[in-house]
């Protein structure tokens, strides 16, 4: 289980919607963009209802790693080449500005939530890349951070070079997110859980149909849902997903590195800690990144993750892990998160998404941005987020048409591609399988108990094949990232609908 999950359990679940209802506002996911979306309108005057499909702050937000920096790994040279100095300038402030808004809120509502302001670093071991991680230091320091190469860390192991950001945080975003949930109640908004959106009529006002059949009536709707559930602006074509695993294990509290680090050698290895108590710290290493439904031996994967935290920090008692989840993000195909119109003749409908794993600082800034906009002003930055640009897909083109030809190949194949024949006997207990039954593909799950739960095998979003993650025993989509449990609940978007039961 995510520590932040173990660690901040819920409170008493927040009533599904039930009845016909209306509001000011309507937003649709209660992660951070979402929550802290309806706590700007609400602290703005506005009436606001939140309509999360599950539990709030327990989806992407409740099993991220909570590193709060406007130090992206090598963003910055990269929007100097794409966006211009004036564009790196602009997203460096706009996530500066998020980190000092978590720190604000946390202050203003008193909330415990071992927020933590520390330097950021992006790093490397090979001498071959310490040139290159020069250049991004100054193109980070050129749009406006206090950004520094060094070769100087808090790390137990030596490194080629880094990009030192100061003045950056980590937190525990559920005890942040759940106290700010609290806030906004008691400043008038109001939280449905338990209740997924299906349908979304636009027009003055917006209609939103929830999956058991009451509406809500809204002026403005803020599509806050990781990936977008409505796709009306053409997110599924510029959106690639991917997840990471995690780790943590408690270490003495003199071998913290005091930092939050991140390289993208290796497959990516993110490291931070948190407070865990008794003169200890809870180390966080996040890794091994794969598109959902493309990651193999998922379970081995876990454990090279282990492996590389055990060698790095070998101060872990025992060496023995505490804790396992897995992280899910959306990477936009030209770098910057799509915050503004669901698409180009949307009028009273926005969307928050691609926030390329930095979700914290992104959703904060998407929240500070669609606020802003729904109160009658603007941001700076506005332009640069724009979710209906197409300068920059087209600038950016070879990333746009690689993941598109990833997803088609996906879309296709499993259109052409004949699942072996089988049946439940073919499948062993506590494994998954995509069979063939009765000429159809059917997802067969047997658990331990040897009982059997089959459903079907094409993602209700659009139809392509899952595939089994044996780690977290669920079926997992390739094309978009939707996630379901074994017995076909969805647990994550875009797909809205379930995995209808099969015979085995």
């Amino acid at each position: 289980m995510s520590y932040w999950m173990d660690t901040a359990p819920a409170p008493a679940r927040r009533p599904p919607l039930t009845e016909d209802t209306e509001a000011d506002v309507a937003v649709v996911g209660g992660g951070i963009a979402g929550l802290v979306t309806a706590w700007e309108l609400a602290r703005a005057g506005r009436g606001v209802v939140v309509l999360e499909a599950g539990r709030i702050a327990a989806g992407v937000t409740g099993h991220t790693t909570a590193k709060v920096s406007a130090l992206h790994t090598r963003i910055y040279g990269r929007l100097l080449r794409t966006r211009g100095p004036e564009g790196a300038r602009l997203y460096a402030r706009s996530q500066q500005d998020a980190v000092e808004r978590v720190a604000g809120i946390a202050a203003e509502l008193a909330v415990d939530c071992d927020l933590e302001r520390l330097p950021a670093y992006t790093y490397v071991t090979d001498p071959a890349e310490a040139g290159a991680l020069r250049a991004e230091a100054e193109a980070a320091r050129e749009a406006g951070l206090p950004a520094a190469f060094t070769t100087g860390t808090g790390l137990p192991f030596p490194v080629a070079g880094a990009v030192r950001v100061e003045h950056q945080a980590q937190f525990h975003p559920r005890a942040f997110l759940l106290a700010l949930a609290d806030d906004l109640v008691a400043r008038g908004g109001r939280i449905h859980e338990d209740t997924r959106i299906t349908g979304l009529t636009e027009g003055e006002p917006c209609r939103l149909t929830a999956e058991h059949g009451p509406t809500v009536t809204a002026r403005d709707v803020v599509v806050a849902t990781h990936y977008p559930v409505f796709d009306r602006g053409g997110h599924f074509a510029r959106l690639a997903v991917h997840r990471e695993l995690v780790v943590a294990a408690p270490i003495p509290a003199e071998a913290d590195p005091h930092g939050v680090y991140l390289t993208e050698e290796e497959g990516t290895r993110s490291v931070r800690t948190a407070p865990y108590g008794d003169g200890q710290r809870l180390l966080i290493v996040t890794g091994e990144k794969f598109t959902p439904g493309t990651g193999g031996d998922v379970p081995a994967r876990f454990e090279r993750l282990a492996d590389w935290a055990r060698s790095r920090f070998p101060g872990i008692p025992g060496g023995v892990i505490t804790h396992r989840w897995a992280a899910q993000d959306t990477d936009p195909t030209d770098t910057v998160p799509l915050v503004g119109r669901l698409h180009p003749g949307a009028r009273h409908v926005y969307v928050a998404t691609g926030f390329g794993g930095w979700g914290m600082s992104g959703g904060v800034m998407a929240a500070r941005l669609l606020a802003a906009r729904l109160t009658g002003g603007d941001l700076p930055w506005a332009e640069l987020y724009d979710s209906t640009r197409l300068w920059s897909a087209v600038r950016e083109a070879p990333a746009f048409l690689g993941h598109q030809a990833r997803t088609g190949k996906h879309w296709l194949g499993d259109r052409l591609r004949t699942p072996r024949a089988g049946s439940a006997d073919t499948v062993a207990p506590g494994t998954g399988a995509v069979v063939r039954v009765g000429g159809r593909p059917c997802a067969v799950y047997r658990d331990e108990e040897g009982t059997v739960h089959a459903v079907s095998a094409r993602c209700t979003h659009l139809g392509c094949l899952v595939a089994f993650n044996a780690a977290e025993t669920t079926w997992e989509c390739p094309c978009h990232g939707s996630r379901f449990a074994v017995d076909g609940r969805v647990l994550q978007g875009p797909a809205t609908r379930p995995l209808p039961p099969r015979e085995p």
